[in-house]
């Protein structure tokens, strides 16, 4: 059960920071639609092959600050700042998902899945993402760093990115005239959610203040 719960985790995870559009899945729609589906796959395995590297290193690090409680209430409080910026910007800042927006265009058309490693690269937001999440769900008691809860949160975390990917690359035109039928800006979802995130690292924090 531990298993499935850790799998899920990662996925859910990795969903929700995959939602908003941006330069990977924009990319990989732009290249099924451009060029052909294959194609958009092969980027999106570069993505994912990124992706895992990044969890882990993420995770163990977050699995290293665990052991020192003192970096933990520090970055605790950076990290509360860190989203509240982040829940701000997609309220207030980011760019309306429901208006059209330009993937960046490959230069060319060779090597996609190597294409797809090196954009993933450049996007380091999963790095403190998950060293966020790790050390405040773990702070809560909710799991434990082992290897089976790293090693199924990073499985978890490849499937969730490799299935947004390829959502993105299969149904990018569909999406785009369902988001204009139901007029939701997936921004405000996005920001609601690390709202909430805010909200339980400052409960946190309070409590263990007093």
């Amino acid at each position: 059960m531990e298993v499935i719960y850790y799998f899920l985790f990662g996925f859910v995870a990795s969903v929700v920071g995959v939602i908003p559009p941006g330069l990977l899945n924009l990319t990989a729609a732009k290249i099924s639609i451009v060029e052909n589906r294959k194609n958009a796959f092969l980027f999106s395995l570069g993505v994912v092959t990124t992706v895992a590297a990044q969890v882990l290193v993420a995770l163990l690090f977050a699995r290293y600050l665990d052991k020192h409680p003192k970096l933990i209430s520090m970055l605790q409080l950076v990290g509360l700042g860190i989203f509240i910026c982040i829940t701000c910007y997609f309220f207030f800042i980011a760019k309306d998902t429901r208006k059209t927006t330009d993937a960046y265009e490959p230069k060319s058309k060779k090597s996609h899945y190597f294409h797809g490693l090196l954009l993933a690269t450049i996007n380091l937001f999963p790095l403190p993402y998950w060293v966020y999440l790790g050390i405040t769900f773990s702070a809560f008691g909710w799991f434990d760093f082992t290897k089976t809860f790293i090693l199924n949160c990073v499985l978890g975390a490849v499937v969730g990115t490799l299935a947004m990917l390829v959502l993105y690359a299969q149904y990018f035109n569909y999406i785009k005239s369902k988001q204009k039928e139901f007029s939701m800006n997936m921004n405000y979802v996005i920001g609601a959610i690390t709202g909430v995130i805010s909200a339980i690292t400052l409960f946190k924090i309070i409590k263990d203040y007093y």
